[in-house]
């Protein structure tokens, strides 16, 4: 759940997540910050002493001027210690937190609905996972320490001037207000906020682009594109650019006047001098003050440079911050208060309701898919079939009605049970960068290696993994690997499903991807697999379903048939044209005796 902390406030609560080791780091960074002044006392001291005695040097103390410039190089190397062990510890905590809210958010992406998922750009995902929480943890390893002992020196430098003299500290000081109310009325505007709000957009949708742009790179290709012509891609860039520049023409001014007076507080310091000197020129006590401060005016610099920079980099992070707890906010798939688990496995839908956003999808879906036998789905594309697939395993949740397995509605059931009793085959199967033996054990990871192999032997897959493959079951798969075919890829993910051994299967023309040669034992893998289980299967090929004990024949959101396949035949609805239309698709071949129009028409109409 997201804070209701923004800001700062957010920051160091994400901080305080090790709240010892940032204590720790706090306590080192004031402590060098105090070490850190040290030589500046010293150096004053020693100054002091030799205005003194300016008539006449020889009388000065040199005892004593020697053990303030030990006590000089002590402070110096006291502060450059502690600065050191406190950036380790903060680097510490900061690596942890770092992983933990990593951890934290892969762990709630991966309980989030996938309409969520479908609906935000990958680029932008992968931004926050990266970019944002890298942020963070530069915020807690290197800002904080840094903003900490930028504070601690800047109060004790204001105590210190202040108490020697209060015409001097107000020379000092007041031109630094005046800068830094420049900046902040800059960095807090409304305008400032909306043109980095619109960066950020547009540096997520130049990521998502280019996400889009390298897996297009077959057809920028060959169809002989440049980055240019790829519009998109090429667009986001241009946006980004022109965000990132005028939002640093929005500061450069307010930042020159910033770092101009900083740089220049000698000569607000100087004239407040001579003008109280000249009042009493034989003030010696009062000369080796003015020259302090004009010693001091570097150091006080310094300090005030860093917390310019350092607002300027929190307004960054702050916004990166807000993203991170964006995703955060998101609600995931609700958990019953009393999970419950099915002790039969047919798959009923009760006058089901779907629609994503505002736009409808189904309408008054009911039926049930019985254990043990076959439930086939088919329609026109966009009739609704795969969204029925995917409320099964809640991918998404109902608008209204009910789903049911056995007697028990899925919201009562934990999300991890229902995806123990789920198994789901996709279409396009999605393969893992790792040996061919871990993709397929992921769909039972405590599985024995000879049940891991007897998957493969199920799913017909043994074989070409055993005798084609570099390293059998150790190949690694994608990058630095190898690439299978999408039949192979197919019989991949099938593996998994037997491996997984759940009750309820869901398939999604899992033959989508078979050459003729392997789609048989496609087939074969299909059915050791389907055994005694409640199947749901989306169907592009008629064919593969013609045995199914209930086809349900979808358009535009309904079920507008339903039967076995000799029974919809006999009515000559919707189904009967789709099975005339896949018949003459199958016999149609290029050339001159082609498919003639009604043939095409029907093809367009009733195909994929």
């Amino acid at each position: 759940m997201m804070a209701n902390k923004t800001g700062m406030a957010r920051l160091l609560e994400i901080a305080g997540e090790k709240r010892g080791l940032m204590t720790v780091s706090v306590l080192l960074s004031s402590l060098s910050a105090v070490c850190m002044l040290v030589p500046y006392a010293s150096v004053f001291v020693i100054l002091k002493e030799l205005l003194e005695h300016a008539a006449s040097p020889v009388l000065a103390d040199g005892a004593k001027m020697i053990r303030f410039s030990v006590i000089a190089l002590i402070g110096l190397a006291a502060g450059l210690a502690t600065m050191y062990v406190g950036g380790m510890v903060s680097h510490i905590a900061a690596f942890r937190i770092l992983y933990g809210l990593r951890v934290k958010l892969a762990s709630h992406i991966g309980k989030l609905p996938l309409g969520w998922l479908n609906s935000t750009s990958t680029g932008a995902v992968k931004k926050t996972l990266e970019q944002n929480v890298e942020k963070v943890e530069t915020f807690i390893a290197h800002h904080l320490p840094d903003l900490v002992h930028a504070a601690v020196t800047t109060v004790l430098m204001i105590v210190v001037m202040f108490s020697l003299n209060v015409w001097l500290a107000l020379a000092c000081f007041l031109p630094i207000v005046l800068a830094f109310a420049v900046q902040i009325a800059l960095i807090s505007g409304p305008k400032t906020k909306e043109n980095l709000k619109l960066c950020h957009d547009s540096l997520e949708r130049m990521n998502a682009s280019a996400v889009q742009y390298v897996r297009g790179m077959p057809a920028v290709k060959v169809f002989g594109q440049t980055v240019q012509s790829f519009r998109q891609f090429y667009q986001d860039m241009l946006r980004y650019r022109d965000y990132g520049v005028k939002l640093t023409d929005q500061f450069q001014y307010g930042s020159l006047i910033f770092k101009v007076i900083l740089g220049s507080l000698a000569a607000f310091i100087l004239p407040v001098g001579v003008f109280l000197l000249s009042r009493d020129p034989a003030n010696i006590a009062f000369a080796s003050v003015l020259l302090f401060f004009l010693v001091m005016a570097p150091g006080i610099s310094a300090p005030m440079v860093k917390i310019m920079f350092l607002a300027e980099t929190l307004r960054d992070i702050d916004e990166g911050v807000r993203r991170v707890d964006r995703i955060l906010a998101e609600e995931d798939v609700s958990e019953p208060e009393r999970p419950m688990r099915p002790t039969s496995f047919d798959v009923s839908f009760d006058h089901v309701f779907f629609s994503y956003g505002t736009e409808p999808v189904l309408a008054d879906i009911s039926f049930t898919a019985r254990q043990g036998e076959v439930t086939a789905l088919v329609g026109p594309s966009g009739a609704g079939k795969s969204t029925i697939a995917n409320l099964v395993p809640r991918f998404w949740d109902v608008s209204t009605g009910a789903i049911r397995i056995g007697d028990v509605n899925i919201r009562e059931i934990a999300p991890t049970d229902l995806m123990d009793i789920v198994a789901f085959v996709f279409q396009e199967s999605f393969l893992f960068y790792d040996t061919v033996y871990n993709n397929i054990a992921i769909g039972r990871p405590d599985a024995s290696p000879e049940e891991v192999y007897a998957a493969a032997k199920a799913a017909q897959c043994h074989a070409f993994i055993d005798e084609t493959l570099p390293f059998g079951y150790d190949t690694l798969i994608g990058e630095g690997g190898v690439y299978l075919s999408g039949g192979e890829e197919q019989r991949i993910s099938v593996a998994r499903a037997i491996l997984k051994n759940a009750p309820i299967l869901v398939l999604d023309e899992a033959t989508a991807f078979a050459d003729p040669e392997n789609e048989h034992e496609m087939q074969l893998a299909l059915k050791a697999l389907m055994n005694n289980k409640t199947v749901i299967v989306i169907a592009h090929r008629l064919s593969t379903i013609q045995d199914a004990q209930q086809i349900l024949v979808m358009e535009s959101g309904r079920i507008v048939e339903r039967g076995s396949h000799e029974a919809l035949l006999s009515t000559n609805g919707l189904y009967g044209g789709m099975w005339r239309s896949y018949r003459h698709a199958t016999q149609w071949h290029l050339g001159k005796g082609g498919a003639d129009n009604e043939h095409e028409h029907a093809a367009k109409h009733y195909g994929r």
